[in-house]
């Protein structure tokens, strides 16, 4: 059970290494771009090209959707980027329901744990398995690993990386099933629990009047999607890639200054160069680039108090 990319790994794996998948259960088809037309999960074109069952319930409390569930007798079922499921879908199956959560539970439960754990600036990440009880993200973790977080990763380098360890843990997790070698460890809750929230367009505005490190970081959480932005002279202004120059602000924070073809912006404690930017209804480009069609006045971006 799975949508996006970072699914796809996962199920690949699982076929390459002969596993009986009997089916594959992603979300509707629905409009996509600007023709609107019917697109297709990531997860659903790899299965159709590995010729494996399809099934794409709109609701999943559905009687016709679990009894058509329950004639595919599935010993062990897969979460990987799915939606929330009823228990009367992850108790279905004889051994259970297990699923791969890119954090190291128990922190960062929630939607989003690749970007807030770089926009908070940790150092480390990781992948866990775990078995699926009714509070979301609280089941018993089967298997962890970690993955260093680099001082210039992007919420999707980290993606990509814990893409693929994550397909791995999910085959070394149904290898461990299979064979009965494994030990379940209840999650404890720690003394400060970190939360990975749902991210909306609202929570991604840069606020300059923090320290440039943070804002670094925001940026590198939010960079490729679904990117910090900020105002200029009216016009919304995707900040997408930024370095902390650590000379120290001079200026109101938000000012924004080109010097030798390149943009800074004044933090609360030292300036920052905006080294990959998009303005609104232009394509993405670098400060340089930018600076050729756009006549950059000294002014002040605006941001949330």
């Amino acid at each position: 059970m799975g949508t996006p990319e970072f699914a796809v790994p996962s199920l690949r794996k699982l076929v390459e290494k002969q596993y009986n998948v009997v089916a594959v259960v992603t979300a509707p088809d629905k409009p996509q771009g600007r023709g609107k037309k019917l697109g297709t999960s990531p997860v659903k074109d790899y299965a159709l090209a590995a010729n494996l069952p399809v099934l794409q319930p709109t609701n999943l409390k559905s009687p016709e959707f679990i009894e058509l569930l329950k004639s595919y007798e599935s010993d062990l079922q897969v979460i990987v980027a799915f939606r929330m499921l009823p228990e009367s879908v992850w108790s279905m199956p004889k051994i259970g329901s297990f699923n791969l959560h890119a954090s190291l539970l128990p922190q960062y439960r929630g939607a989003a744990p690749i970007n807030w754990a770089v926009i908070n600036g940790e150092k480390e990440s990781g992948v866990t398995t775990f078995m699926l009880k009714h509070e979301i993200d609280t089941g018993s973790i089967i298997f962890q690993e970690k993955e260093p977080i680099l001082e210039d990763d992007t919420a999707g380098t980290l993606y990509e990386r814990l893409m693929n360890k994550g397909a791995d843990l999910v085959v070394k997790t149904v290898q461990a099933i299979q064979s009965n070698d494994y030990q379940l460890i209840p999650q404890t809750e720690p003394d400060k629990q970190k939360h990975a929230p749902k991210i909306f367009r609202q929570d991604c505005e840069i606020n300059w009047a923090q320290p440039a490190e943070k804002i670094r970081n925001f940026v590198r959480g939010l960079n490729p999607f679904p990117a910090a932005w900020t105002t200029l002279d009216g016009k919304v202004l995707k900040v997408l890639s930024v370095e902390n120059t650590t000379q120290k602000s001079t200026k109101t924070p938000g000012s924004i200054v080109s010097e030798h073809n390149q943009v800074f912006v004044h933090a609360n404690d030292s300036i920052l160069r905006i080294t990959e930017l998009q303005l609104e209804g232009k394509r993405r480009m670098k400060d340089e680039e930018f600076l050729r069609g756009y006549n950059l006045a000294e002014s002040t971006l605006s941001f949330p108090s």
